[in-house]
């Protein structure tokens, strides 16, 4: 039977948030010891993603890549309404994702030895974000 977990967590402008502890007491506490974690964040201007948890530098790269990708601003987006940092927040998120699947064993998650699951805030601004985590056995 699936067991779904509501989490919300407040962002830091234009950063990464660490939320595998988070998302593993959501498996913990579903009971199931073989399956999928399927999280999904409910919001269109951050993302999720799993990527190198030892070194923080690899995010603040990331971060530096994407405003390459994605510039705050560019005169070429007609969405601006929440400002310059609006469009690229939206692109970010796109070309990042808003969804993970987890595999999960032993009542816990598959992660690799250097891998955490993130929160990924695109907007120049905190903001309270919704993460849903769904656990199928």
């Amino acid at each position: 039977m699936p067991h779904q977990t509501h989490l919300t967590f407040t962002t830091r402008p234009r950063a990464t948030l660490d939320i595998t502890a988070d998302v593993a007491a959501a498996v913990r506490a579903s009971g199931v010891r073989c399956g999928l974690a399927h999280v999904f964040v409910q919001h269109t201007s951050c993302s999720l993603l799993i990527t190198e948890n030892a070194d923080p530098d690899v995010r603040r790269d990331l971060e530096t890549l994407f405003a390459r990708l994605a510039p705050d601003g560019d005169p070429a987006y007609r969405h601006d309404l929440e400002g310059d940092d609006d469009m690229a927040a939206h692109a970010r998120s796109v070309l990042s994702g808003a969804s993970l699947t987890i595999p999960v064993g032993d009542g816990r998650l598959l992660l690799g030895t250097w891998q955490g699951v993130f929160l990924w805030e695109h907007r120049t601004a905190s903001h309270a974000r919704r993460v849903v985590v769904t656990v199928m056995g």
